[in-house]
């Protein structure tokens, strides 16, 4: 685990922004925190020493991280890691690459706190610099649930107003009003101090004795959880004026209990699963992630025409592999990729869909999910080089997750009408069938004629027998036929 745990900070060093540093040291101060004082003591006194006796810039660089937690939430744990870290760096291990970055002093302000006319509901949202940068902590509170911090968002400073924005939206589609006051830094540590407390200890009570519901150190989509951004919330509010309770605010009042070697395997198991601390930052969710790099321009007419990509197009999770090998013009729009990925794959096409790349995300335009329009987008600007890859997910319910890989470009053949498959491997599956789990219990299904769900899923898909079904297939001609015909 100790292994893993060093060596995977290694890439860690180089970040950018030190904000993905000070997630992955939350995400640790998170698990050390999760099983109380005896477990704040076994890492502080144990782990850390462990760490710093690698003697590594990887173990320098995972210190730094955790000593940039300030503050009481961080007890031991992060005092120590700072006391390692400068023996490492006295014995002259480099140090990160953001570690001047961390070192200059902390601003915030301003502070908002929306909240609904019905009181079921508020959103605190404090703006914090350093060094260049700004990000903005989103801290939605229920009210109907003793007030307790229900989700926390990252977001940059830039992305603030659209997440203002859809909150109005969607409450005014709710028939609710939003009222908007501004905030003193002390009031605002307060109102935030008092929802943190309250989730705190329901998660404790969801989960007695073993690991709590809540803990949420990794989300859905690898980004970090709940609790490394409560432990990063707590660290900001230690830069602001001492709490203060607003007149007429009624504070919340509870009271929080867990073994270390129980939070320590959880570690292990979660540097096993995850990639390492290294990864705990790196992909955010897009509403938490920073403003994605510039789009490229499109080609010009003087810049000649555009080469013809080879793509290979892979459905994540399958196996056997299904994939299928398209040739397509690098500027086609990826609206019109989205159109032969379906003619590929025998999608119907009656689902959303978004294009992950590295300058954002691209689909139906939708200002609530972060999603631009794909229309006016090319392929050859969101993936300019051989070996770039995207991911393109249709059905955002099933979720078929595809990932797209330019294996290369050539002059284009004026005897081949583009786009056009060359290539593929295996059926693809039905649409509707529940992603690719549904899909492998549906081959289960279709492969046992005693199962109970046997002859209902041979009239879902309209067969009179199973051996009209046949995965293992893949017919090049009925591909190109569909593609000639979008």
């Amino acid at each position: 685990m100790l292994t893993d745990l060093v060596d995977d900070a290694s890439a860690l060093a180089e970040v950018e922004d030190p904000l993905e540093a000070e997630l992955a040291g939350a995400f640790f101060v998170a698990m050390a925190q999760s099983g109380g004082d005896e477990t704040m003591a076994a890492f502080a006194g144990a782990l850390v020493p462990a760490i710093e006796s690698r003697g590594t810039r990887a173990a320098l660089t995972l210190l730094t991280a955790i000593g940039a937690v300030a503050g009481d939430a961080a007890g031991p744990v992060a005092g120590s890691a700072q006391q390692a870290g400068a023996r490492l760096t006295g014995g002259g291990v480099a140090a990160p690459s953001w570690a001047d970055d961390l070192a200059q002093p902390l601003t915030a302000g301003p502070f908002t706190r929306l909240y609904d006319d019905q009181d079921t509901m508020s959103v605190l949202i404090g703006v914090f610099q350093r060094a260049g940068r700004e990000h903005a902590l989103m801290i939605m509170v229920d009210h109907q649930d003793c007030g307790a911090a229900e989700e926390i968002y990252l977001l940059g400073a830039e992305d603030l107003p659209t997440a203002v924005a859809a909150i109005h939206q969607d409450a005014r589609a709710d028939g609710v009003s939003i009222r908007t006051k501004k905030l003193g830094a002390p009031e605002f540590r307060w109102y935030v101090e008092q929802a943190l407390e309250a989730r705190a200890v329901h998660d404790e009570e969801d989960g007695p004795g073993d690991v709590p519901a809540g803990l949420d150190l990794i989300d859905g989509e690898d980004g970090p959880g709940y609790a490394p951004l409560a432990v990063l919330t707590r660290s900001r509010l230690e830069v602001l004026p001492p709490a203060r309770r607003p007149r007429g605010a009624t504070a919340s009042r509870h009271a929080s209990g867990r073994t270390a070697m129980d939070v320590l395997q959880q570690l292990a198991a979660l540097i096993g699963s995850s990639g390492g601390p290294a990864s705990f930052g790196l992909d955010l969710p897009a509403q938490r992630r920073a403003q994605p790099a510039k789009l490229p321009p499109k080609r010009k007419k003087s810049n000649g025409p555009a080469p013809v990509y080879q793509i290979k197009v892979s459905l994540r999770g399958a196996k056997p592999p299904i994939w299928r090998r398209l040739l397509v013009p690098g500027d086609i729009t990826l609206n019109r990729l989205h159109q032969a990925i379906l003619a590929a794959f025998g999608w119907h096409g009656d689902h959303r869909h978004v294009f992950d790349t590295g300058y954002g995300q691209f689909g139906r335009a939708d200002r609530d999910l972060g999603h631009r329009s794909d229309g006016p987008v090319t392929l050859e600007q969101v993936a300019p080089a051989v070996k770039d890859k995207l991911r393109y997910t249709y059905d955002l319910g099933d979720d078929w997750e595809h990932d797209i890989l330019v294996e290369k470009t050539t002059p284009a053949d004026p005897a081949i009408e583009y786009p056009a498959c060359v290539g593929g491997r295996r059926a693809a599956p039905p649409d509707d069938c529940g992603g690719i789990w549904g899909y492998q219990y549906l081959i289960e299904v279709l492969a046992d004629p005693n199962h109970p769900e046997h002859q209902d899923r041979l009239k879902w898909l309209g067969l009179d027998d199973a051996s009209q079904f046949t995965p293992d297939t893949f017919d090049l001609d009925q591909v190109n036929q569909r593609l000639r015909a979008r």
